[in-house]
């Protein structure tokens, strides 16, 4: 056992070994480390929302950290568990084990860089070192600028900024032993209770993922091997398996951006004799709108929780909690809409095209504010992430950053009669609609009455009838968009 002060390495959302900067810079230091993770459920309830983690991110989180206290064992260390606010946890942990610094890879939520900021200072005042690393963005928000010295508004310049730095550098490989320390008591994983009870709902998410390094790697490696090739084609079609399915794993540090990039990188060079080819050039390019969603956050705080455009502070939203519930419940009477909100429930994930799809809906043909659609999303998604929900969800309202223009409104039926021709998607998660014919499939209230006894569907008894008709939702919104437009040009 050394005799030097050992080093903490905290865990937050970077739950690997490989390429995790803060724990290969705390093993490289010789000392002792003693490895981290605190539940802390006070910092993210703040005065513009409550961030602590929802019901589907927190069975993740459980059995993500199994694993990575499995990996840690393995390289003869442990896993200390605490929970209460970390910037109380953290220095009496410090002062606990007389520990000599504390290492983190940086993370970029509002409430996390005001916590890391205190925590930093109470332990400089205190005499520990304090080691921070860049680990879950290839670059940094504050190092791609316009030319005037501000942060990009605009994607796609942002794009051209960051393939502009070059190649990012090459993930670290995970230390082949961890020098062990005397561990401090902590807490039971069980004793956490983030795993689902009564009723236990998380079936369906045991079925579709494996949370952990390991299973990070493996969605990986599948992608690249048997999908990469099919995904600037295919990537819209939620009826096909041809998008790579790595946010949750991205989400939780899983894997990091810089292993993402690089093992599509040597794919490439590998199977095409040097040349990357359009799908690489595709995905690498929604790596990098993840990039700019953080740059927005970074610099702009207030995202999840205000218009990026105040103009829409005066929007008419509509409060319509039975409207509401339906969404949520997969039960408008749109196909589309229902088999993508029926997918999240049951899987925690949701195929990006869907993604657009029920957010255009909730917002422009119900009218229902995007922070209602952003917060069912951020409790019942694996890959809830602070950044990218409430960019998204912003850009889909129309009142984000580099948002799509307000009169883009999605019609439901023609994007799944585009996106799934066959209804194969449709049929897996609206059973009830199975028998009808693909014609009728996306918009069962034009079938005739002996097409729908024949498939077995009453509306209005096995499927519900359309909340709206989107025609006429479509002109609604469009006519509520125009009294803001009004009310800016005053």
């Amino acid at each position: 056992m050394s005799s030097q002060k050992p080093v903490i390495v905290w865990f937050r959302q970077d739950l690997r070994l490989s390429d995790n900067p803060a724990l290969s810079q705390a093993v490289e230091s010789g000392a002792p480390v003693i490895p981290v993770y605190v539940l802390d459920e006070e910092t993210p309830r703040t005065e513009s929302g409550d961030w602590r983690l929802g019901g589907a991110q927190r069975w993740w989180l459980h059995h993500s950290l199994e694993r990575l206290e499995e990996s840690l064992r393995d390289k003869g260390a442990g896993l200390v568990l605490r929970s209460g606010p970390a910037d109380e946890v953290i220095p009496a942990l410090v002062q606990e084990t007389q520990s000599q610094a504390v290492f983190w890879n940086r993370c970029y939520e509002p409430f996390a860089v005001t916590r890391d900021r205190a925590i930093k200072s109470a332990l400089d005042e205190a005499g520990v070192a304090v080691h921070s690393f860049g680990a879950n963005l290839i670059h940094e928000p504050w190092t791609l600028q316009t030319k005037a010295g501000e942060p990009f508004k605009v994607f796609t310049p942002f794009y051209k900024a960051a393939l502009a730095k070059g190649e990012p550098a090459e993930p670290l490989s995970p230390p082949k032993r961890i020098a062990a320390a005397t561990l401090p008591q902590g807490d039971r994983l069980s004793d956490w209770d983030l795993l689902p009870q009564k009723p236990d709902w998380a079936g369906g998410l045991r079925d579709t993922w494996t949370p952990g390094e390991t299973g990070a790697r493996g969605r990986l490696a599948g992608f690249i091997g048997n999908t990469l090739g099919h995904y600037k084609k295919d990537r819209n079609r939620p009826d096909l398996p041809h998008s790579s399915r790595l946010s949750p794993h991205l989400h939780w540090g899983e894997v990091s951006p810089r292993q993402i990039w690089h093992s599509v990188r040597r794919h490439q060079h590998e199977s095409g004799g040097g040349k990357i080819d359009s799908a690489a050039e595709a995905f690498l390019r929604e790596v990098i709108w993840r990039e700019f969603s953080y740059n927005l956050l970074f610099h702009w705080p207030e995202l999840p929780a205000r218009n990026w455009k105040p103009e829409f502070d005066d929007f008419p939203w509509r409060d319509d909690a039975k409207a509401l519930r339906a969404w949520q419940r997969g039960q408008t009477g749109f196909p589309i809409v229902d088999a993508a909100m029926r997918e999240l429930y049951a899987t925690g994930w949701m195929h990006n095209r869907s993604r657009m799809i029920v957010a255009s809906f909730l917002t422009k043909d119900l009218l229902i504010h995007w922070r209602e659609g952003e917060a069912w999303f951020w409790d019942t998604l694996v890959d809830a992430d602070l950044a990218n929900n409430s960019a998204s969800w912003q850009w889909t309202a129309g009142s984000g950053a580099d948002a799509a223009p307000y009169f883009r409104i999605f019609n439901p039926v023609s994007q799944g009669e585009r996106f799934d021709p066959e209804g194969a998607y449709v049929r897996q998660w609206v059973p009830e609609l199975r028998g009808l014919p693909d014609g009728y499939i996306h918009k069962p209230w034009d079938a005739p009455a002996d097409v729908l006894e024949r498939a077995g569907v009453r509306l209005g008894k096995d499927y519900p009838e359309r909340l709206v008709d989107h025609k006429q939702a479509r002109r609604r919104a469009l006519d509520a968009y125009e009294t803001i437009k009004k009310d800016k040009a005053a």
